[in-house]
């Protein structure tokens, strides 16, 4: 864990990171097809992050959004709220479980170059601390461990600001081809 002056400096650099994004940010919504043909996957994360693209409509329902895109690395920022709370009075793990697929998933994708997709087939989570809406912010960061023709592998963290380590994950997913233009059985 870092000390408070450095995990205020971590939080005030998440928020900026934060607001700089949602600056440009289109509003949510669906890619079509053409808005995303001839792209690879991490520049379906660049267009999104620089507003050319909309993110999907689960960032705004669950308040997170990609703040980082690289090859082979991703990261979600989100903001653990009340309306997030479980029976138990603590942010249920589905929520943490979104933030870390999405990461660990979408690390994978920006691996995967024009015509190809991806789907998650395994996640698996490990929740190391319970999370309350009395953390501001956290990030979660996928890295791909493995991407190979069919199967791409990676692994991610969920972080507090001080460096909290709340849950930590790892996936498998299945890489397949996008649909061509043309759909629907073949002429006879």
């Amino acid at each position: 864990m870092n000390t408070p002056a450095a995990a205020a400096d971590t939080l005030a650099a998440w928020q900026a990171r934060e607001q700089e994004v949602r600056a440009r940010m289109a509003a949510p919504g669906l890619s079509t097809p053409p808005q995303v043909q001839g792209k690879t996957g991490l520049q379906i994360y660049e267009a999104m992050m620089a507003g050319e693209l909309p993110p999907p409509p689960i960032t705004q329902t669950l308040s997170f959004l990609v703040v980082e895109a690289e090859h082979g690395r991703v990261v979600f920022q989100g903001r653990p709220q009340f309306a997030h709370y479980n029976p138990l009075g603590s942010v249920h793990g589905g929520w943490a479980a979104t933030l870390l697929d999405s990461a660990v998933a979408c690390a994978v994708h920006t691996t995967l170059p024009v015509g190809k997709t991806y789907t998650t087939v395994e996640l698996k989570i490990n929740y190391v601390k319970a999370l309350t809406d009395r953390v501001p912010l956290v990030r979660a960061e996928g890295r791909v461990i493995h991407v190979g023709g069919r199967l791409g592998t990676a692994e991610g963290r969920l972080l507090g600001p001080d460096g909290t380590l709340y849950a930590h994950a790892s996936t498998t997913c299945f890489i397949l081809d996008l649909p061509g233009p043309a759909t629907g059985p073949t002429p006879r």
